[in-house]
C-alpha cells in the first residue's frame, strides 16, 4: 500500500480494534501493518512507537464518553451521565483498563473529561480541593469497578490460547473456589442460591448502587457543610 493512503487516523482505528480483539500484549507494529493490508515501515512514517500508540488509541476512545450538558440538568443528573459514559466505555475497551497501569497516558479528549469531572463537582458546591477530590474518588471507583471484567477478559484470552483445555482449566479453578467458599457462612448461604451461578460475578446493577451511594455521600457532606456555614 503507498504511504500516502495510509493515515494515522486510519492506524489508530485499526489499532483501537487490534487491541479490543488481543488485548495489550497482541498489540504490534506487524499485525497492525497486516491488518492495515500494509508495511510495518509504513506504519512507523506516522506514529513511531507502540507506546505513542497506545497513548493515542486510549485518547480517541474518550471520545465515546457522553458530555452531559450542565446547563440543562443538575449535577447529580450530570456526574451519573459521566461516570455511566466512561465505566461503559472501559467495559467496552477492557485494555485501557490494564493500560493505565502500564503507560503513560495523556491527550486532549482525556483531558476535556478530566475538566468536565471538575466543573461538575464545582457546579455541585464544592470548593476547588474538594472537587478535586471528588473527581478523583468517582474516577477511581469507575476504573476499579471496570477491572473486575477487564480481568475476565484478558484471563479468559489467555486460557483460550491453551485451546481444548481452556474450558477444563476454567471449571476446575471454579470447582476449587467454591469449595473453599462454602467454608464461610455467607458466601456458603449465596453459593446456594440460584441466582449464584457465577462465583466470582459481581451483583446485577452493582455499578449503579455504588455510583449513587458515593453521590449521596457527596450530597451529605454538601448539605452539612452549608448548614455549618448558615450556622
Amino acid at each position: 500500500m503507498p504511504r500516502d493512503t495510509l493515515t494515522a487516523d486510519r492506524i489508530i482505528r485499526a489499532a483501537i480494534e487490534l487491541l479490543d480483539d488481543e488485548g495489550l500484549d497482541g498489540l504490534n507494529m506487524r499485525s497492525l501493518a497486516k491488518r492495515l493490508g500494509s508495511a510495518a515501515t509504513a506504519v512507523y512514517w506516522h506514529i513511531k512507537t507502540k507506546d505513542d500508540l497506545v497513548r493515542l488509541a486510549s485518547d480517541a476512545i474518550w471520545h465515546e464518553v457522553e458530555v452531559p450538558d450542565l446547563d440543562a440538568v443538575d449535577w447529580r443528573t450530570a456526574a451519573t451521565v459521566h461516570a455511566s459514559g466512561m465505566h461503559a466505555m472501559l467495559t467496552r475497551h477492557p485494555w485501557l483498563v490494564q493500560a493505565f497501569g502500564s503507560h503513560l497516558l495523556h491527550g486532549p479528549a482525556q483531558a476535556r473529561h478530566n475538566d468536565l469531572s471538575l466543573a461538575i463537582y464545582e457546579r455541585a458546591g464544592f470548593a476547588t480541593a474538594d472537587a478535586d477530590r471528588a473527581a478523583a474518588t468517582v474516577f477511581t471507583f469507575v476504573l476499579g469497578s471496570a477491572l473486575g471484567p477487564a480481568a475476565q477478559v484478558s484471563l479468559n484470552r489467555r486460557l483460550n490460547k491453551n485451546g481444548a483445555e481452556a474450558e477444563q482449566l476454567m471449571a476446575d479453578a471454579m470447582a476449587r473456589a467454591t469449595e473453599t467458599a462454602k467454608q464461610f457462612p455467607r458466601l456458603r448461604e449465596r453459593l446456594d442460591t440460584t441466582a449464584a451461578k457465577d462465583y466470582a460475578a459481581a451483583p446485577d446493577n452493582t455499578f449503579a448502587f455504588g455510583l449513587q451511594s458515593v453521590l449521596d455521600g457527596f450530597e451529605a457532606r454538601l448539605t452539612a457543610d452549608r448548614a455549618g456555614r448558615r450556622g
